[in-house]
């Protein structure tokens, strides 16, 4: 019995020793956002430039999705408002009705509805939340990530690239995001 002590106390030392962030270098930067290209937005470029493997980012998205979509994860939009799994879900998707005229006589008009879902291979890019940390010594950088956030490709009705709407924030620092709400501008 005490040597099943012994191993479940070792081992839970193990773990938690494990799991610290030694953050033991000099801050660099307590919040640092930028994005990721997880899908390369070039074709000529070798394909592990600004770009995560296919079958790799697909499974990526799906376990983010996923979490969030079940409310496994707490998700927050970009003014730090709680979003729940059906906004989740929703986003992505839209339906739009159109009036067509038919192309022989009585040429009448009749409507059409046009649905659109969420395509996973439209968000090529994550948004991270991070801070660093920087030994002096050794030149060491060492970053822990705070947040992520899905981008998904916006497109003009023409098909023009528009640019990059956030999709969801994921936080895994319990300060986040109230930090952002007692800061002031």
């Amino acid at each position: 019995m005490r040597s099943l002590t012994l191993m479940i106390i070792l081992f839970s030392l193990f773990l938690l020793s494990c799991q610290q962030h030694s953050q033991s270098g000099k801050e660099i930067t307590r919040r640092i956002q930028y994005d990721v290209d997880i899908k390369s937005p070039d074709v000529d470029m070798d394909w592990w430039v600004q770009n995560l493997e296919g079958a790799q980012r697909e499974s990526l998205l799906r376990q983010i999705l996923e979490s969030a979509y079940e409310g496994k994860v707490r998700t927050w939009d970009v003014f730090h408002n709680e979003m729940r799994p059906e906004q989740i879900r929703a986003m992505g998707n839209r339906a739009d009705t159109i009036t067509i005229q038919r192309p022989e006589p009585p040429y009448e008009l009749y409507d059409t509805v046009l649905t659109k879902t969420l395509n996973i291979n439209d968000i090529s890019r994550i948004r991270f939340l991070e801070e660093w940390y920087i030994d002096p010594a050794s030149l060491r950088i060492e970053k822990k990530v705070i947040g992520l956030c899905p981008m998904l490709e916006s497109y003009s009705p023409e098909g023009h690239l528009r640019g990059y709407m956030p999709m969801f924030w994921v936080y895994f620092d319990a300060a986040y995001p109230g930090v952002f709400k007692a800061v002031k501008p």
